[in-house]
Protein backbone atom coordinates (compact mmCIF):
# COMPACT_ATOMS: atom_id res chain seq x y z
CA UNK A 1 0.00 0.00 0.00
CA UNK A 2 2.78 2.39 0.95
CA UNK A 3 4.52 1.53 -2.32
CA UNK A 4 1.39 2.41 -4.33
CA UNK A 5 1.01 5.76 -2.51
CA UNK A 6 4.67 6.58 -3.18
CA UNK A 7 4.23 5.87 -6.89
CA UNK A 8 1.10 8.06 -7.04
CA UNK A 9 2.89 10.96 -5.28
CA UNK A 10 5.85 10.64 -7.64
CA UNK A 11 3.54 10.77 -10.68
CA UNK A 12 1.71 13.87 -9.39
CA UNK A 13 5.04 15.62 -8.68
CA UNK A 14 6.37 14.85 -12.17
CA UNK A 15 3.22 16.17 -13.85
CA UNK A 16 3.39 19.30 -11.72
CA UNK A 17 6.99 19.96 -12.79
CA UNK A 18 6.12 19.37 -16.46
CA UNK A 19 3.16 21.75 -16.12
CA UNK A 20 5.40 24.48 -14.67
CA UNK A 21 7.92 23.96 -17.45
CA UNK A 22 5.22 24.34 -20.08
CA UNK A 23 4.11 27.65 -18.57
CA UNK A 24 7.50 29.19 -17.93
CA UNK A 25 9.72 27.85 -20.70
CA UNK A 26 10.01 31.40 -22.19
CA UNK A 27 10.23 33.01 -18.77
CA UNK A 28 6.56 34.04 -18.66
CA UNK A 29 3.04 32.75 -18.61
CA UNK A 30 1.16 32.62 -21.93
CA UNK A 31 -0.81 35.70 -20.91
CA UNK A 32 2.28 37.72 -20.02
CA UNK A 33 3.99 36.54 -23.22
CA UNK A 34 1.19 38.04 -25.32
CA UNK A 35 1.50 41.26 -23.33
CA UNK A 36 5.26 41.45 -23.93
CA UNK A 37 4.77 40.96 -27.68
CA UNK A 38 2.18 43.74 -27.75
CA UNK A 39 4.53 46.11 -25.90
CA UNK A 40 7.38 45.25 -28.25
CA UNK A 41 5.17 45.81 -31.29
CA UNK A 42 4.02 49.18 -30.01
CA UNK A 43 7.64 50.20 -29.39
CA UNK A 44 8.70 49.15 -32.87
CA UNK A 45 5.78 50.88 -34.55
CA UNK A 46 6.28 54.07 -32.54
CA UNK A 47 9.66 54.58 -31.00
CA UNK A 48 11.21 57.81 -29.82
CA UNK A 49 12.85 60.78 -31.46
CA UNK A 50 15.82 62.34 -29.69
CA UNK A 51 16.41 66.10 -30.02
CA UNK A 52 19.81 67.42 -28.95
CA UNK A 53 19.71 71.23 -28.75
CA UNK A 54 22.92 73.27 -28.59
CA UNK A 55 21.52 75.57 -25.89
CA UNK A 56 18.20 76.57 -24.38
CA UNK A 57 19.77 79.81 -23.17
CA UNK A 58 18.87 81.43 -26.47
CA UNK A 59 15.33 82.41 -27.56
CA UNK A 60 15.93 81.14 -31.10
CA UNK A 61 16.61 77.59 -29.97
CA UNK A 62 13.81 77.71 -27.41
CA UNK A 63 11.43 78.51 -30.26
CA UNK A 64 12.95 75.74 -32.40
CA UNK A 65 12.44 73.27 -29.55
CA UNK A 66 8.85 74.43 -29.01
CA UNK A 67 8.10 73.99 -32.71
CA UNK A 68 9.45 70.44 -32.56
CA UNK A 69 7.51 69.65 -29.39
CA UNK A 70 4.21 70.95 -30.76
CA UNK A 71 4.59 68.96 -33.97
CA UNK A 72 5.51 65.80 -32.03
CA UNK A 73 2.34 66.13 -29.95
CA UNK A 74 0.28 66.72 -33.09
CA UNK A 75 1.70 63.60 -34.73
CA UNK A 76 1.56 61.49 -31.56
CA UNK A 77 5.34 61.03 -31.50
CA UNK A 78 7.49 60.62 -28.40
CA UNK A 79 10.13 63.38 -28.38
CA UNK A 80 13.01 63.40 -25.87
CA UNK A 81 14.78 66.78 -25.76
CA UNK A 82 18.18 67.41 -24.16
CA UNK A 83 20.04 70.71 -23.71
CA UNK A 84 23.81 70.73 -24.30
CA UNK A 85 24.23 74.14 -22.70
CA UNK A 86 26.69 75.16 -25.44
CA UNK A 87 29.08 72.44 -24.22
CA UNK A 88 30.39 70.10 -26.94
CA UNK A 89 31.43 67.41 -24.46
CA UNK A 90 27.99 67.45 -22.83
CA UNK A 91 26.32 67.21 -26.21
CA UNK A 92 28.36 64.09 -27.04
CA UNK A 93 27.31 62.60 -23.70
CA UNK A 94 23.68 63.60 -24.28
CA UNK A 95 23.64 61.87 -27.66
CA UNK A 96 25.18 58.74 -26.16
CA UNK A 97 22.41 58.75 -23.54
CA UNK A 98 19.71 59.19 -26.19
CA UNK A 99 21.16 56.26 -28.15
CA UNK A 100 21.05 54.11 -25.00
CA UNK A 101 17.33 54.94 -24.66
CA UNK A 102 16.68 53.26 -28.01
CA UNK A 103 15.70 56.29 -30.09
CA UNK A 104 14.89 55.66 -33.74
CA UNK A 105 15.86 59.11 -35.06
CA UNK A 106 18.30 61.70 -33.74
CA UNK A 107 17.64 65.37 -34.48
CA UNK A 108 20.82 67.28 -33.69
CA UNK A 109 21.50 71.00 -33.50
CA UNK A 110 25.29 71.00 -33.02
CA UNK A 111 27.21 73.16 -30.58
CA UNK A 112 30.28 72.54 -32.74
CA UNK A 113 29.83 71.05 -36.20
CA UNK A 114 33.17 69.21 -36.01
CA UNK A 115 33.10 68.09 -32.38
CA UNK A 116 29.67 66.46 -32.64
CA UNK A 117 30.68 64.24 -35.58
CA UNK A 118 31.98 61.19 -33.62
CA UNK A 119 28.81 60.98 -31.50
CA UNK A 120 26.63 61.23 -34.61
CA UNK A 121 28.69 58.56 -36.38
CA UNK A 122 28.19 56.25 -33.40
CA UNK A 123 24.43 56.80 -33.58
CA UNK A 124 24.41 56.03 -37.31
CA UNK A 125 26.45 52.86 -36.74
CA UNK A 126 23.64 51.63 -34.48
CA UNK A 127 21.05 52.09 -37.22
CA UNK A 128 19.71 55.44 -36.00
CA UNK A 129 18.57 57.94 -38.61
CA UNK A 130 19.94 61.48 -38.22
CA UNK A 131 18.51 64.89 -39.06
CA UNK A 132 20.65 68.00 -38.51
CA UNK A 133 18.85 71.27 -37.89
CA UNK A 134 20.10 74.87 -38.26
CA UNK A 135 23.74 73.71 -38.22
CA UNK A 136 25.41 70.92 -40.17
CA UNK A 137 27.50 67.98 -38.93
CA UNK A 138 30.86 68.27 -40.65
CA UNK A 139 32.28 65.16 -42.30
CA UNK A 140 29.20 63.02 -41.70
CA UNK A 141 26.46 62.18 -44.20
CA UNK A 142 23.19 62.60 -42.32
CA UNK A 143 19.80 61.58 -43.69
CA UNK A 144 18.57 65.17 -43.91
CA UNK A 145 19.97 68.64 -43.20
CA UNK A 146 17.47 71.40 -42.39
CA UNK A 147 18.80 74.95 -42.26
CA UNK A 148 18.38 78.52 -43.37
CA UNK A 149 20.65 79.90 -46.06
CA UNK A 150 23.03 81.53 -43.59
CA UNK A 151 25.43 82.73 -46.28
CA UNK A 152 22.69 84.55 -48.20
CA UNK A 153 21.20 85.99 -45.02
CA UNK A 154 24.51 87.46 -43.85
CA UNK A 155 25.19 88.87 -47.31
CA UNK A 156 21.92 90.79 -47.47
CA UNK A 157 22.55 92.12 -43.95
CA UNK A 158 26.00 93.33 -45.01
CA UNK A 159 24.56 94.99 -48.11
CA UNK A 160 22.09 96.85 -45.90
CA UNK A 161 24.90 98.07 -43.63
CA UNK A 162 26.71 99.39 -46.71
CA UNK A 163 23.51 101.14 -47.82
CA UNK A 164 23.10 102.88 -44.46
CA UNK A 165 26.70 103.51 -43.44
CA UNK A 166 28.22 104.06 -46.88
CA UNK A 167 31.03 102.26 -48.66
CA UNK A 168 34.29 102.16 -46.76
CA UNK A 169 32.62 102.66 -43.37
CA UNK A 170 34.45 101.11 -40.43
CA UNK A 171 32.67 97.99 -39.22
CA UNK A 172 33.18 95.32 -36.56
CA UNK A 173 31.91 91.74 -36.58
CA UNK A 174 30.68 89.80 -33.54
CA UNK A 175 31.20 86.11 -34.32
CA UNK A 176 29.34 83.10 -32.97
CA UNK A 177 30.67 79.93 -31.36
CA UNK A 178 33.91 78.84 -33.00
CA UNK A 179 33.37 75.78 -35.17
CA UNK A 180 29.57 76.12 -35.46
CA UNK A 181 28.47 75.95 -39.09
CA UNK A 182 26.23 79.00 -38.55
CA UNK A 183 29.30 80.95 -37.47
CA UNK A 184 31.25 79.79 -40.50
CA UNK A 185 28.45 80.43 -43.00
CA UNK A 186 27.34 83.79 -41.61
CA UNK A 187 30.94 84.94 -41.48
CA UNK A 188 31.43 83.87 -45.09
CA UNK A 189 28.29 85.67 -46.25
CA UNK A 190 29.23 88.85 -44.40
CA UNK A 191 32.76 88.92 -45.79
CA UNK A 192 31.56 88.29 -49.36
CA UNK A 193 30.24 91.85 -49.22
CA UNK A 194 32.16 93.54 -46.41
CA UNK A 195 35.67 92.77 -47.62
CA UNK A 196 35.03 94.84 -50.74
CA UNK A 197 32.62 97.48 -49.48
CA UNK A 198 33.38 98.04 -45.77
CA UNK A 199 36.45 98.53 -43.61
CA UNK A 200 36.27 95.53 -41.26
CA UNK A 201 38.33 96.72 -38.31
CA UNK A 202 37.85 93.64 -36.12
CA UNK A 203 36.12 90.26 -35.94
CA UNK A 204 35.79 88.75 -32.48
CA UNK A 205 33.75 85.93 -31.00
CA UNK A 206 31.06 86.51 -28.39
CA UNK A 207 29.74 82.93 -28.55
CA UNK A 208 26.17 83.83 -29.57
CA UNK A 209 25.69 85.21 -26.04
CA UNK A 210 24.15 88.57 -25.10
CA UNK A 211 26.31 89.27 -22.05
CA UNK A 212 29.46 88.39 -23.99
CA UNK A 213 28.26 90.52 -26.89
CA UNK A 214 28.02 93.49 -24.56
CA UNK A 215 31.46 92.88 -23.03
CA UNK A 216 33.19 92.32 -26.37
CA UNK A 217 31.53 95.36 -27.90
CA UNK A 218 32.67 97.55 -25.01
CA UNK A 219 36.26 96.45 -25.64
CA UNK A 220 35.94 96.97 -29.39
CA UNK A 221 34.61 100.50 -28.87
CA UNK A 222 37.67 101.36 -26.83
CA UNK A 223 39.95 100.06 -29.58
CA UNK A 224 37.84 101.48 -32.45
CA UNK A 225 35.89 104.52 -31.19
CA UNK A 226 35.13 105.63 -34.76
CA UNK A 227 33.30 102.44 -35.76
CA UNK A 228 30.15 103.12 -37.81
CA UNK A 229 28.41 99.74 -38.00
CA UNK A 230 28.23 96.28 -36.42
CA UNK A 231 27.26 92.91 -37.82
CA UNK A 232 26.49 90.25 -35.20
CA UNK A 233 26.07 86.58 -36.12
CA UNK A 234 22.91 86.44 -33.99
CA UNK A 235 20.47 88.76 -32.27
CA UNK A 236 21.61 87.96 -28.76
CA UNK A 237 25.06 89.39 -29.49
CA UNK A 238 23.51 92.29 -31.41
CA UNK A 239 21.36 93.14 -28.40
CA UNK A 240 24.44 93.00 -26.19
CA UNK A 241 26.11 95.43 -28.59
CA UNK A 242 23.06 97.71 -28.33
CA UNK A 243 23.58 97.95 -24.58
CA UNK A 244 27.31 98.62 -24.96
CA UNK A 245 26.80 101.30 -27.60
CA UNK A 246 24.08 103.22 -25.76
CA UNK A 247 23.23 106.48 -27.53
CA UNK A 248 26.14 106.42 -29.98
CA UNK A 249 25.16 106.65 -33.64
CA UNK A 250 26.25 103.16 -34.71
CA UNK A 251 24.25 100.94 -37.07
CA UNK A 252 23.66 97.37 -35.83
CA UNK A 253 22.44 94.32 -37.75
CA UNK A 254 21.80 90.91 -36.23
CA UNK A 255 20.47 87.53 -37.31
CA UNK A 256 17.47 85.40 -36.19
CA UNK A 257 14.63 87.97 -35.79
CA UNK A 258 13.93 87.13 -32.16
CA UNK A 259 11.16 89.04 -30.40
CA UNK A 260 13.64 91.23 -28.54
CA UNK A 261 15.43 92.11 -31.78
CA UNK A 262 12.15 92.98 -33.50
CA UNK A 263 11.26 95.29 -30.62
CA UNK A 264 14.72 96.85 -30.78
CA UNK A 265 14.20 97.63 -34.48
CA UNK A 266 10.82 99.19 -33.70
CA UNK A 267 12.53 101.35 -31.07
CA UNK A 268 15.20 102.39 -33.56
CA UNK A 269 18.08 100.82 -31.62
CA UNK A 270 18.85 98.03 -34.10
CA UNK A 271 18.77 98.65 -37.84
CA UNK A 272 18.09 95.13 -39.10
CA UNK A 273 17.97 91.42 -38.45
CA UNK A 274 17.70 88.38 -40.70
CA UNK A 275 14.45 86.49 -40.13
CA UNK A 276 14.52 82.74 -39.89
CA UNK A 277 11.68 80.44 -38.88
CA UNK A 278 12.97 78.36 -35.97
CA UNK A 279 9.53 76.99 -35.10
CA UNK A 280 9.14 75.78 -38.71
CA UNK A 281 12.64 74.24 -38.56
CA UNK A 282 11.73 72.27 -35.44
CA UNK A 283 8.38 71.15 -36.85
CA UNK A 284 9.94 70.16 -40.18
CA UNK A 285 12.62 68.16 -38.38
CA UNK A 286 10.00 66.12 -36.52
CA UNK A 287 7.92 65.58 -39.67
CA UNK A 288 11.07 64.39 -41.44
CA UNK A 289 11.93 62.09 -38.53
CA UNK A 290 8.48 60.49 -38.73
CA UNK A 291 8.96 59.82 -42.46
CA UNK A 292 12.36 58.24 -41.80
CA UNK A 293 10.86 56.00 -39.10
CA UNK A 294 8.23 54.88 -41.61
CA UNK A 295 10.93 54.01 -44.14
CA UNK A 296 9.99 56.84 -46.50
CA UNK A 297 12.55 58.73 -48.56
CA UNK A 298 13.26 62.36 -47.66
CA UNK A 299 15.17 65.22 -49.25
CA UNK A 300 18.84 65.37 -48.27
CA UNK A 301 18.66 69.14 -47.78
CA UNK A 302 15.65 71.22 -46.79
CA UNK A 303 16.26 74.97 -46.99
CA UNK A 304 14.17 77.38 -44.93
CA UNK A 305 14.00 80.84 -46.50
CA UNK A 306 15.41 83.97 -44.85
CA UNK A 307 14.33 87.61 -45.08
CA UNK A 308 15.85 90.92 -44.00
CA UNK A 309 13.76 92.74 -41.40
CA UNK A 310 14.17 96.53 -41.16
CA UNK A 311 12.13 99.49 -39.93
CA UNK A 312 10.35 99.44 -43.30
CA UNK A 313 8.82 95.98 -42.90
CA UNK A 314 9.14 95.21 -39.18
CA UNK A 315 5.40 95.54 -38.59
CA UNK A 316 4.68 92.84 -41.15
Amino acid sequence: MKKIIAILLSTVLTMSIMGCSAVSIDGSSPASSDSAKSESTDSNEGGSIGLSISTMNNPFFVTLSEGADEKAKELGMNLITVDAGDDSAKQASDIEDLVSKGIKVLIVNPVDSDAVAPAVETAISKGIKVVSVDRVVNGVEVDCAIASDNVAGASIAAEYLVELAGEGAKCVELEGVNGASATIDRGAGFHQVADDKLDVAASQTANFNRAEGMSVMENLLQAHPDVKCVFAHNDEMALGAVEAIGNKDIIIAGFDATDDAINSIKEGRMAATVAQKPDLMGATAVETAKKLMAGESVEKVIAVEVKLVTKDNVNE
